[in-house]
């Protein structure tokens, strides 16, 4: 659905987005991740045609964006920046004015959409007197417009509550799974793309530092988090055991090929070690992400 290749960007002498290449396929939902300045924006921008590429390639459902902007982004629906909006008209009017810009859109289909995003009964309020919650399912809606196979979302849930975020990750996952969409979503914030995504690419100073599944953000090394009463004690006697090949951080041991927690407790507990806790630690995809960020390679 969205083929990057080679693509750069320079405002001046600041190169802003730095050689990407990318390709999402069709059906995911693919998180875009990067620190304020990375270029993800500005990438954003050239797959809408907003921003000319210095070069490279964009291509949007098949067809080049600079050759071919209509085609392009003909069935491409979009949160891109900060939504505008005619405050002094009603939601519906708002849809049916921005859906004149492009093609003219059947009332049937706003009322659809507008019962869809959660604004029915609301839809013919001024949008003056819509929370920012409100004002982002509005902002969804203009992007369900055009019968969209692409959704390209541009941090949906800036701004919104627990509870706005909680419900605009499942408005996603329903778009995902009802209407079959694919969406490209740019979000700082990573417990929500760990919860929505299957593959991720991440941006640093406007070169990409990683690309793959969520799964390949998880350690390499399985760790398990152990509180004992004495954990310098406790990781000699469990080496002398070969029942651990590692440890690290007062509190975190790895397991030797075979050898599972029941054993480490049997043997500490025979030892006269008290064990407090004992659970396997997953490298959450923010430690990912922050190691990335300080020069690392996402592992510890």
């Amino acid at each position: 659905m969205i083929q990057l290749k080679h693509l750069s960007k320079k405002f001046g002498e600041r190169l802003v987005v730095d050689d990407f290449t990318l390709d999402v396929p069709a059906g995911e939902i693919y998180g875009l991740l990067g620190h304020n300045g990375a270029g993800k924006s500005t990438t954003i921008g050239m797959m809408l045609g907003q921003v000319w590429p210095t070069s490279g390639d964009v291509r949007v459902c098949g067809y080049d964006v600079t050759a071919h902007r209509r085609l392009a982004l003909l069935k491409v629906g979009a949160i891109f920046e900060s939504p505008a909006f005619y405050d002094y008209l009603s939601a519906r009017r708002n849809l049916e004015i921005l859906s004149a810009y492009t093609t003219p859109t059947p009332r049937k289909r706003i009322d659809e959409i507008i019962a869809w995003v959660g604004l029915k009964g609301r839809e013919n309020s001024n949008v003056r007197t819509y929370s920012h919650g409100m004002r982002a399912r509005l902002a969804l809606a203009q992007a369900l417009l055009p019968y969209p196979k692409l959704l390209i979302l541009d941090e949906p849930s800036d701004g919104l509550d627990p509870e706005g975020i909680h419900e605009m990750r499942l408005t996603i996952q329903r778009l995902q799974r009802e209407m079959g969409l694919t969406i490209l979503l740019s979000s700082h914030f990573l417990t929500e793309v760990e919860q929505l995504c299957t593959r991720i690419a991440v941006l640093k100073q406007g070169r990409m530092v990683f690309e793959g599944p969520l799964s390949a953000t998880k350690r390499r090394e399985s760790w398990t988090r152990i509180k004992t009463g004495d954990f310098g004690l406790a990781v000699k006697e469990l080496r002398q055991a070969q029942l651990i090949t590692h440890e690290r951080d007062g509190n975190l041991i790895a397991l030797s090929p075979g050898a599972g927690p029941d054993q480490v407790v049997r043997l500490l507990v025979e030892r006269g070690i008290s064990v407090h806790e004992i659970a396997p630690m997953e490298e959450t995809l923010e430690e990912f992400y922050l190691s990335l960020m300080n020069g690392g390679d996402g592992f510890k």
